[in-house]
């Protein structure tokens, strides 16, 4: 099986940045947009993306199954089995996409044993990637840079700075932010609300709604090896691939691995 290396990973983020140029080639054109049976958009970049990743993915590691959010129909029974998989979303803020604010990523993360060992978040639009694999520490790398390590604000500011969706505020982090009282918030689309954890920027990003897998696993990689923690709201570490729905728990991504998130929430929440 193939070792986890730095080489892989840089395999890895430049399959990233092409199919992020795929993206790019549809993003100012005149596109249509379908909705999935859970009235999420889908565009043809969301498909150019997948294809592209699969094939790239095979290709580099034949022996590794894949599970994309375009392809998400595999049976438990089968994923079960994997020891160790590919966990891609390949346009990671469709709505965002569809907005034309840049605010959206490619996800690329290896799973094994239910814990994220590599992860690569891209955007596209900012040619910006955070990465990580399990042991080797956090980076970012921008346009005409080399990648630099980047660390979780530990422990969280006194005015707790908050990463919340562009696109999918609700009451529950209004009420979470009530509690919490003295608090900055910064809105973001996709899993780039947890990159900005992960470099130091925001403190916590409560995501109180509806999320899968493949949005938070590549990101998660790279907040644990910045230093920082992706819990369930019982401030467990989240894991992968343990139950048939793949449907994520309520979470918190959070800089201070010492701070419990839980006491700001609503009692009907936790």
């Amino acid at each position: 099986m193939r070792t986890i290396d730095d080489t892989l990973l840089n395999e890895i983020i430049r399959l990233a940045e092409q199919a992020g140029e795929k993206i790019l080639e549809i993003y100012d054109t005149d596109y249509a947009i379908e909705h999935k049976q859970d009235e999420t958009p889908l565009t043809e970049a969301d498909m150019a993306a997948h294809h592209f990743i699969d094939a790239g993915l095979r290709k580099l590691t034949p022996e590794i199954p894949i599970l994309s959010e375009e392809s998400a129909s595999i049976p438990f029974e089968e994923r079960k089995q994997w020891q160790r998989y590919w966990l891609v979303d390949p346009l990671d803020g469709t709505r965002e996409f569809i907005k034309r604010n840049g605010e959206f990523s490619v996800n690329i993360a290896l799973i094994e044993n239910g814990d994220a060992i590599l992860g690569v978040v891209y955007a596209p639009v900012m040619q910006t990637s955070y990465y990580a694999r399990r042991g080797a520490g956090a980076f970012k790398r921008e346009p005409g840079r080399e990648g630099s390590p980047i660390h979780c604000h530990s422990p969280a500011r006194d005015k707790v700075i908050v990463a919340g969706s562009r696109s999918h505020r609700g009451a529950s982090l209004d009420a979470f932010l009530v509690k919490l009282a003295d608090y900055e918030i910064i809105s973001m689309g996709s899993a780039l609300k947890s990159c900005l954890v992960a470099e130091g920027v925001v403190d916590v990003y409560p995501r109180l709604g509806p999320t899968s897998e493949w949005d938070t696993a590549a990101a998660q990689c790279v907040v644990e090896e910045a230093g920082g923690r992706l819990t369930d709201t019982h401030m467990d570490i989240l894991r992968y691939n343990t139950k048939d729905s793949l449907l994520n728990p309520h979470f918190f991504v959070s800089g201070d691995p010492e701070r419990d998130w839980s006491v700001y929430l609503d009692e009907s929440i936790n």
